[in-house]
């Protein structure tokens, strides 16, 4: 990889980190949801997640096809859709992440852009990031005073 203190632009490093990932954003936001509803009922239906995602069924279908083609589902036309083991560990990953995004969001005190902020973070953030995000976000939790602190100077602090 280049010298970590050249400066790219967000395009940039996002083309560095593409050739070490398996999945693209969008594909990584399919795994997820279909790891979330696959947690709950066991399998979801292709209108079943364009409709949660947002998205036309003949989008999903191309992704579905994808995703597939990976080995991460098992994917009939017009069927259901489930997790292979593979699939199961990396929408358990990518949930955890969004929570772990989610919940530091939070602690910061974001509300309004909480949904639009965690998408846009969770898909770019470093495992070493991420890591170290986590480890705030457990000192924050077991340090009830801390979060106090940082609540009341952020009121005396405006942006």
């Amino acid at each position: 990889m280049k010298n970590e203190r050249e400066f790219y632009t967000v395009r940039g490093y996002q083309m560095l980190d593409s050739e070490n990932k398996l999945l693209t954003s969008s594909l990584e936001d399919y795994m997820e949801m279909i790891y979330r509803i696959c947690g709950k009922e066991g399998y979801i239906r292709v209108n079943q997640l364009a409709k949660k995602l947002n998205v036309k069924p003949s989008s999903t279908t191309k992704s579905l096809k994808k995703l597939r083609e990976l080995g991460l589902i098992d994917y009939q036309r017009y069927g259901i859709i489930k997790l292979t083991q593979k699939g199961g560990e990396i929408g358990e990953f990518l949930l955890r992440r969004h929570k772990i995004i989610e919940r530091f969001l939070k602690n910061l005190g974001i509300q309004k852009t909480l949904l639009k902020d965690t998408e846009m973070i969770e898909h770019d953030v470093s495992i070493n990031t991420l890591k170290n995000i986590h480890l705030l976000n457990e000192f924050f939790s077991r340090n009830p005073k801390v979060t106090e602190m940082f609540k009341d100077f952020k009121k005396r602090h405006k942006f």
